[in-house]
């Protein structure tokens, strides 16, 4: 039987990106689509799916919301996925067993384990055999999450550790022009030093970091939009942020971020 599935997004890219991206994956069928949360709720009404993959950060009714409401209206729960760009304190809080989460731009592989994900959890739920959470636990589990969206946030250093030269530097964060990973090495590159973080993901970097002033640009960077130089138009209505470090480096922006870059700087 096909998992059937919503997809709730404001950005018209990513919905696009997303759903050739569940496609993709054998036995999931998307529903309808929504840009936005009192859609997202009437749409979970009428379809009843499986799944949502929602996202956090819309106008007016976001993630979040939307599944206050739908406790409150005392609706049956599909699975929520949420997908974010760069809320750190949230992708935390997804780690409850109740939801998963998808980090924008999304990655084919981990939108298929977040589907995966979700089949195993279902088929725990109707199990009579299982040791699947009791709605009540489920509730108490989605509404923890929620209250933990409005905690303070703790405060952050403004350095970072960057392993150079054999030596280990604190970086101010305002110095930091990128960063980048591959091959699971993530590289940070200032006008004055080249060099490795102790973080394994870009997430964890990230998670040191001003979400004000660092944006995850493209699944591999994160970049200072203080050292932004130029903003290169590309192929097919795409981009590239050429940075002032020395190399002049070109960094490619993923296509849903393109409108936070236009957000961005009113492009």
């Amino acid at each position: 039987m096909a998992l059937t599935a919503l997809i709730i997004d404001d950005e018209p890219l990513a919905r696009q990106e997303l759903l050739y991206l569940l496609q993709s994956a054998e036995g999931v069928e998307v529903l309808a689509q929504g840009s936005n949360g009192i859609e997202a709720v009437e749409l979970i009404r009428e379809h009843k799916p499986d799944v949502v993959f929602l996202d956090v950060q819309m106008p007016g009714l976001d993630g979040f919301a939307v599944l206050k409401k739908l406790i409150d209206k005392k609706m049956a729960l599909p699975q929520i996925v949420f997908a974010t760009a760069f809320d750190q304190y949230a992708v935390r809080a997804f780690e409850v067993n109740a939801v998963d989460y998808l980090l924008k731009p999304f990655d084919r592989k981990r939108v298929l384990k977040a589907v995966e994900k979700v089949r195993a959890r279902i088929a725990v739920q109707t199990d009579s055999t299982g040791d699947a959470p009791t709605t009540d636990e489920r509730i108490d589990a989605l509404l923890r999450l929620v209250e933990t969206r409005t905690q303070p946030a703790r405060p952050q250093s403004s350095k970072v550790i960057v392993r150079a030269l054999g030596r280990l530097l604190l970086v101010e964060q305002k110095e930091i022009c990128f960063a980048s990973i591959e091959g699971g090495t993530i590289s940070v590159i200032t006008r004055g030093v080249e060099g490795e973080s102790n973080c394994r993901t870009l997430e964890e970097l990230m998670d040191q970091l001003d979400p004000e002033t660092f944006w995850r640009a493209h699944r591999s960077y994160l970049v200072n939009i203080q050292h932004i130089r130029e903003v290169v138009p590309w192929f097919k209505s795409s981009y590239q942020l050429r940075m002032d470090d020395p190399k002049k480096t070109e960094i490619p922006v993923s296509r849903s971020q393109t409108k936070r870059l236009r957000e961005l700087f009113n492009l």
